[in-house]
């Protein structure tokens, strides 16, 4: 091989990397998008949820009024919404952090992707 061919082969080299490094950053940037749009749906569907959530628990405290009165409806229900924590709590990693990781692997680590 000629001197040309050596930059030839040089310029094709560097144009290839350049290639690599840009389709790196639109894969960075594909998985942010869904990861970012992923924690904004879980956002707006956690605000959705505390308001059905709360009209949910006003309306069983209303109900349970009738039979054990203001104060004993809202300690029934707030000692149930306290044993739903502390259930959550304890099953944390199975409810929260499992599929969390799950999700995350699976963006980020997919054997699948198109290369």
């Amino acid at each position: 091989m000629d001197e040309p061919d050596y930059k030839k082969l040089i310029d094709e080299g560097r144009e290839y990397l350049g290639l690599e490094i840009r389709y790196g950053k639109l894969t960075a940037v594909e998985k942010m998008s869904v990861l970012l749009s992923a924690i904004a749906f879980v956002a707006v569907v956690a605000v959705i949820g505390a308001f059905a959530l709360f009209f949910l628990v006003s309306t069983v405290v209303h109900v349970l009024e009738q039979w054990v009165g203001l104060w004993g409806a809202n300690l029934i229900v707030v000692l149930v919404l306290l044993i739903m924590i502390a259930v959550v709590a304890a099953l944390r990693q199975q409810l929260i952090v499992d599929p969390i990781t799950r999700f995350i692997t699976k963006l980020f680590l997919n054997p699948n992707d198109d290369q």
